[in-house]
């Protein structure tokens, strides 16, 4: 049974702990014939005044680029065995500023949640690194689910 909660932070440690211990999730864009793409990425998560956001360094690709063009709407979902799981609704926008990408790349280095992230050095030279691809991603619905009981509890963004 799903239940809606009113703020993230209500739901914020399952998130963090699921993604946490999950790291990758499977991203799904959407063609020019609406037909579904997915790809296996890891993206870190921070909350920004009581909001989720989310990050991505990922390779400019033709066909991730060309689908976040037409539709920028994006879907990421993490799950383990035991059902643990979250799926996140997203929008999703290219970040280019170096001062933006620096941040990400040391909220990468730290992990964000904990056990989310890497050493984005191992692919990239730098932040500024033309092959180093950034997406902000901002949520517009969140749903965790515990999997011993499949508790499922939902939020989503005032602003859709």
């Amino acid at each position: 049974m799903s239940r809606a909660v009113q703020s993230f932070t209500e739901i914020e440690a399952e998130f963090n702990a699921y993604v946490g211990a999950i790291g990758y999730a499977t991203m799904v864009t959407v063609d020019s014939r609406n037909r579904p793409r997915t790809r296996i990425l890891i993206p870190v998560w921070e909350n920004v005044d009581g909001r989720p956001r989310g990050w991505l360094a990922t390779f400019p690709t033709p066909v991730k680029t060309a689908h976040l063009a037409r539709n920028p709407h994006t879907s990421f979902s993490y799950w383990k065995p035991g059902n643990d799981s979250v799926a996140v609704e997203a929008v999703a926008t290219t970040v280019d500023e170096l001062e933006v990408r620096s941040y990400v790349w040391r909220l990468y280095r730290r992990t964000s949640p904990r056990g989310a992230g890497y050493d984005l050095g191992a692919f990239w030279q730098s932040p500024s690194d033309p092959k180093l691809h950034v997406l902000r991603l901002e949520p517009w619905r969140i749903q965790v689910i515990r999997g011993r009981d499949l508790r499922s509890r939902i939020w989503v963004s005032e602003e859709f």
